[in-house]
């Protein structure tokens, strides 16, 4: 990593299509800004209670960036913005009211272990990821 992780992915651990969007944002984060922790993980819980107030699942992606939590389809359109090339645009969504952008984000959070199943374990690193996660 050619540089210090400044944001960081919380993401549920045992959900497939979760551990898909890691993967997909490390392979487009060379650089390393991000860094991640399921919220299943001790580090992850911890983050949970210090910046939302509790360490229960949150039923979303958060994103932790300049001290400030930021939770469903804001999380998910900032990670976009912070990401190389074409991705970024998606990010101009973010003028569709929070709102609308939020119930369908919730809607696809409900279905998502229906839709994309559920892994037996929770993701941790994979090789050449170490680093990217927080213990």
């Amino acid at each position: 990593m050619s540089s210090p992780a400044v944001y960081i992915v919380l993401f549920d651990g045992v959900c497939k299509l979760c551990t898909r969007s890691v993967r997909f944002i490390i392979q487009r984060d060379p650089a390393g800004y991000f860094c991640f922790a399921s919220i299943q993980s001790t580090a992850g819980k911890a983050l949970l209670q210090k910046y939302l107030g509790s360490a229960t699942e949150v039923g979303s992606v958060v994103l932790i960036a300049n001290e400030k939590a930021y939770v469903r389809s804001d999380a998910a359109l900032l990670i976009l913005r912070h990401l190389p090339g074409t991705w970024r645009f998606l990010s101009y969504l973010m003028i569709v009211p929070r709102p609308l952008r939020d119930l369908v984000y919730r809607l696809i959070a409900r279905y998502r272990y229906r839709l994309f199943g559920v892994r037996a374990t929770c993701l941790l690193t994979l090789p050449g990821w170490e680093g990217r996660f927080l213990e």
